[in-house]
């Protein structure tokens, strides 16, 4: 089944739009130019959507940062209501648009979604703000890939982050083939077949969520070799929290390592003795941070193309975004 485009909210200053309070834009390049070649974007700008017009005056978080209002910085004037009015409408929009992850401006008191400065009526402001519509779409979508453009330029953390959006887009894939996306596709017809889909979908998903848990990647072992038994709609509800609570836990280079091993596994009676060894050294290169996960992931797949693995060659964790982002390169 063809893929479905990648559907990918954003912040509209970060595509070079000229929506800020000044007048200006904040053009990320890597968001607009590298990642816009695979990402169908949807732009949101919460303070232009909400009316505040452009320009328009500098606003701030204050008060309680746990509840901050949105207010006015030279007046004081309180925009809160209006802003949490139109997030609840506008979150409510977005639920329709597919999107697989959203990608907020950093710092702002509307789409920051970390580390937003909070001013209290004295003292520093603190560095613990969240947006409001960045907090609405986060309590709206709590599984949803997010990022800021900032955290994209940390190579652990946009690998991590652009590997759930595109496992996500798999699985939306996946629902809408065998008719669990209430779009009134036609799908797999029997229980029979939309089980078959699925433990297809986990097998060659399996390295992948095992780069990111262990655990749950038991359960989610453990579900699929029930699946016949359990309902349709609670079976794929459940594999898909398990899923996407599995991508949202951070690979490490130790849970790679353990991933690498299995796979290296399925060669030890036709690869030599010294090619074993060269592989496991370079494992350990990579785990002591010599070397990219690039390395002993490309002799890898040079095995499974060599030795016609077939198994292996469904495996997403070899391949689980486009090369020419090359995300592996630096980590």
């Amino acid at each position: 089944m063809k893929q479905r485009p990648i559907r990918m909210g954003v912040s509209t200053c970060l595509l070079g739009q000229n929506v800020r309070y000044d007048g200006g834009h904040k053009r990320d390049a890597y968001v607009a130019d590298t990642l816009g070649r695979f990402f169908e974007f949807v732009p949101v700008c919460p303070e232009v959507e909400c009316g505040l017009g452009i320009p328009r005056p500098a606003m701030r978080l204050a008060g309680d940062p746990t509840a901050p209002r949105l207010e006015v910085i030279h007046t004081g004037e309180d925009l809160t209501e209006r802003m949490k009015a139109y997030c609840a409408r506008r979150v409510e929009e977005l639920a329709g648009e597919d999107l697989c992850g959203y990608i907020f401006k950093s710092k702002s008191p509307s789409s920051g979604m970390a580390r937003v400065k909070v001013y209290p009526e004295k003292g520093p402001p603190a560095m613990t703000g969240v947006g409001l519509f960045a907090r609405a779409f986060m309590d709206r979508f709590p599984f949803l890939p997010v990022e800021e453009e900032g955290r994209l330029h940390d190579p652990v953390l946009r690998e991590n982050f652009i590997e759930r959006v595109f496992t996500l887009r798999r699985f939306r894939d996946l629902l809408a083939e065998v008719g669990m996306d209430k779009t009134g596709t036609a799908g797999a017809s029997g229980k029979g077949a939309r089980v078959s889909r699925l433990v297809s979908f986990h097998a060659a998903h399996k390295y992948l969520v095992l780069s990111h848990s262990p655990k749950i990647a038991t359960e989610m072992g453990r579900l699929v070799a029930r699946a016949a038994s359990v309902p349709d709609a609670e079976l794929f509800g459940e594999y898909q929290g398990l899923l996407l609570s599995a991508m949202a836990l951070r690979a490490t280079p130790a849970k790679h390592v353990n991933v690498l091993q299995h796979i290296l596994g399925y060669f030890k009676k036709r690869i030599t003795p010294d090619e074993k060894a060269e592989a496991l050294e370079l494992f350990e290169n990579y785990r002591a941070g010599m070397l990219p996960l690039i390395v002993p992931v490309t002799l890898l797949s040079h095995y499974v193309r060599t030795y016609d693995a077939a198994y292996l060659k469904d495996q997403w964790y070899l391949r689980p975004h486009p090369m020419e982002l090359m995300l592996r390169n630096h980590v």
